[in-house]
């Protein structure tokens, strides 16, 4: 009898082939999506925040936080290990199943053993020993393995550069979101309770889906079952997994530290909504360039060495350099008033918490791609150092500065602890991997972002206090005095936009 006739998978078609399409079309695909969620976030985040109160978006992100670093441990690693040791350089049916196997079946299997085991205690610690849980902590508990199993898909799916599938899916998942989670709230109560459990319904949905794609496309066998392969993707992933956590805690810990510091959800709320919104800006600029640069960086240099590494990141920083300056000036200017004209005067205070952070996450990428190499080299160790070094900072910090500024102190505390991750990573990428932001563009990019930073201070634009209204005069003075002169000065830009390029070679033809 064939083994793996009785296993998920059995008689499904042979895997899909990894797409052929270049980092181009994968990076327009993942940040096309991520307009897509940022529309849908664009709908749901004022909806939000005008239907909840602080207290109420306080817990929510209070207890999102706790859930992140669960399930950050619930993964084992395997994430990691499925976009490192994906068989990039040749996917036949026995490598693949290999593969789906002892990298993502196997680990699927000992983490949701482990949730189970752990859930049980709680159960027994909330019935037996009357710790009355949260109902939010329970649906966060009981969404774990779900979002285990979701990561590993998305991670697959990344790996064999199925970007279209990828994409689809979060998209859908991100508005569905939206409908189950103010239908909730609207329909129930306005309530964190409400938000959470309309939250799983949507990921319920999308798993539906996951699990149909799996079987069709991966094959898992006894045959193929190899603990040694897991076991070393195991050892591989799990500083990756410390260095999860540590960027849980350089993202959230200032929720948990707000919250016991200062004792309060509506100060939690207010600085989540900040951060929420800035979130979308790092969606935007790094994690669709991230998803995009990684597996196509991992193939390059396994093809090509470290030049053609080198190559590709001359290629993406040039565009990032002027996108990130670009944005983040605009975002450090009218960044406040952004987030009030979406949000409401009530949230005003929120408004320099996204203008901090939302800045630093415009600007982060640039650094990040440039100082790609040490998982390259399978340095997970540095990796996991650094990050820590830079969680323990945010933590260190977060001590001095809440008590003597509040709330802003866990602000500039994250923006500090950010450039001093990004800076640290960068020195410590080997030489022959880093790589420097073109001179020019770098230039260009600063001069011009200033020129718009000093016009929009200089001006206090022009005494306006509509919110929609500051919006549309800085945005189009960033048009005229950032975005302009970007184009005319260099026409690497101008290339990059065919029909702007013809206008200006005067070139008119097909």
């Amino acid at each position: 009898m064939d083994p793996s006739a009785d296993k998920p998978g059995a008689g499904a078609n042979a895997p899909l082939p990894a797409s052929k399409a270049g980092i181009g079309t994968h990076f327009l695909r993942y940040s096309g999506g991520s307009i897509l969620v940022m529309l849908a976030g664009l709908i749901s985040f004022p909806a939000l925040t005008r239907l909840l109160d602080n207290t109420q978006y306080g817990i929510l992100g209070y207890y999102e936080t706790w859930l992140m670093i669960a399930v950050a441990v619930a993964k084992l690693g395997a994430q990691h290990a499925i976009i490192r040791f994906y068989p990039y350089a040749g996917a036949d049916s026995d490598r693949m199943a290999r593969f789906a196997t002892n990298l993502f079946l196997l680990p699927l299997l000992v983490s949701v053993a482990l949730w189970s085991a752990a859930m049980l205690v709680l159960v027994c610690v909330d019935y037996f020993g009357g710790a009355r849980f949260s109902p939010v902590l329970w649906l966060a508990l009981a969404s774990i393995p779900l979002l285990v199993f979701v990561s590993l898909v998305q991670m697959v799916l990344r790996a064999g550069e199925h970007s279209g599938v990828l994409t689809i899916t979060r998209v859908s998942w991100r508005w569905l979101e939206l409908v189950t989670m103010l239908g909730a709230v609207l329909l129930l109560e306005r309530s964190a309770l409400a938000a959470y459990g309309g939250k799983i319904v949507a990921a319920l949905l999308v798993i539906s889906f996951y699990v149909y794609w799996i079987r069709k496309h991966l094959v898992f066998n006894r045959e193929s079952l190899d603990v040694s392969q897991f076991s070393a993707a195991v050892r591989y992933g799990m500083p990756l997994v410390i260095n999860e956590i540590a960027t849980v805690l350089l993202i959230s810990i200032d929720r948990l530290m707000l919250k016991g510091m200062l004792d309060d959800f509506a100060v939690v709320g207010i600085y989540t909504i900040g951060y929420s919104l800035a979130l979308q800006v790092s969606m935007l600029m790094h994690a669709a360039l991230s998803e995009s640069f990684v597996p196509v960086a991992n193939g390059k240099y396994e093809s090509d060495g470290a030049p053609g590494v080198r190559q590709l990141k001359a290629k993406v920083l040039l565009p990032m350099t002027y996108a990130s300056i670009g944005i983040g000036a605009a975002i450090a200017c009218v960044g406040s008033d952004a987030l009030q004209a979406i949000s409401g005067a009530d949230k005003a205070a929120s408004g320099p918490v996204f203008a901090w952070i939302g800045c630093m996450y415009a600007l982060y990428p640039l650094l990040d791609i440039a100082g790609y190499g040490l998982l390259l080299h399978k340095r997970s160790m540095t990796v996991l150092a650094i990050t820590l070094a830079a969680a323990a900072s945010n933590i260190l910090l977060n001590l001095w500065l809440i008590p003597t500024v509040g709330m802003m102190g866990a602000v500039y505390a994250t923006v500090a602890s950010y450039a001093a991750l990004a800076v640290t990573a960068y020195l410590l990428c080997p030489r022959d991997l880093r790589a420097w932001l073109d001179r020019r563009a770098l230039t260009l990019a600063l001069v011009s972002a200033g020129a718009f930073v000093l016009v929009v201070a200089g001006s206090g634009l022009f005494g306006l206090h509509n919110h929609w209204a500051r919006l549309f005069v800085a945005g189009g003075l960033w048009l005229l005095l950032y975005v302009l002169p970007v184009l005319l000065l260099d026409p690497r830009v101008r290339g990059m936009v065919p029909l702007l390029n013809r206008f200006a070679t005067g070139n008119r033809g097909n």
